[in-house]
């Protein structure tokens, strides 16, 4: 307890603090991208879905039956991947998968009569391929963005930095009611990192806003 040790403990932990801050910025930074990057790809998918429903609108009458898939499509989607249990990634592919092979079936079964409705057919393959790519995107990206060993390594170097806090703090409720503050705080980021880590579950998870905006506009 000289104070040549103390010094040499506080050079370390200083240190330690350094590294423990730069990798906590780095996640919440990788979280928020990851997280912000999903919820854009669903607004994107629920605009692909209006598109395609005006597409086949303007095509002509022999499109209703597919025009009718999509509502069904948009529904089992909210269903199946905004659930109050969990989300798993499975349900998305699912809720996608299902409409996909019977809406290229029909779409097969289109003769394109003149120009317009020729541009109009290549217009919906091009949406489709779109709305497929997103859901393989979505699909990828629901593992997470966040290595386990990079936790594992900044609570390790958290809980000794608190421990050397311990080791020459004076015992009375001042020291004991700070040392919990900033436990809260950092066990508030390391949940926050873990939250948009999770965004189709928790807390902080993407909004179904813009399906359910989707699937009121179709039709109009």
């Amino acid at each position: 307890m000289s104070e040549d040790s103390k010094d040499v403990v506080k050079l370390g932990m200083g240190l330690i603090a350094t590294m423990a801050a730069l990798v906590l910025a780095l996640l919440i930074a990788s979280a928020k991208s990851s997280h912000d990057t999903q919820s854009t790809e669903v607004t994107e998918m629920s605009a692909d879905f209006i598109l395609l429903d005006r597409t086949l609108a303007r095509y002509g009458p022999e499109t209703k039956d597919m025009r009718g898939l999509i509502p069904v499509t948009i529904a089992t989607i909210l269903d199946q991947t905004w659930m109050e249990d969990a989300y798993r990634s499975e349900n998305l592919e699912r809720a996608l998968g299902a409409g996909a092979e019977p809406f290229y079936e029909k779409m097969r079964h289109l003769e394109p009569r003149d120009d317009f409705q020729r541009a109009l057919y290549a217009q919906t393959l091009q949406i489709g391929m779109e709305l497929g790519q997103k859901r393989s995107l979505l699909l990828e990206e629901t593992g997470g963005s966040i290595p386990a060993p990079f936790l594992v390594v900044l609570v390790f170097w958290l809980a000794l930095i608190f421990a050397s806090f311990g080791l020459f703090a004076p015992t009375n409720s001042t020291v004991v009611g700070v040392l919990l503050a900033c436990a809260l705080s950092v066990v508030g980021a390391v949940f926050l990192i873990l939250e948009l880590d999770r965004p189709f579950q928790g807390l902080l998870q993407i909004s179904s806003t813009p399906l359910h905006n989707a699937l009121t506009h179709l039709g109009r």
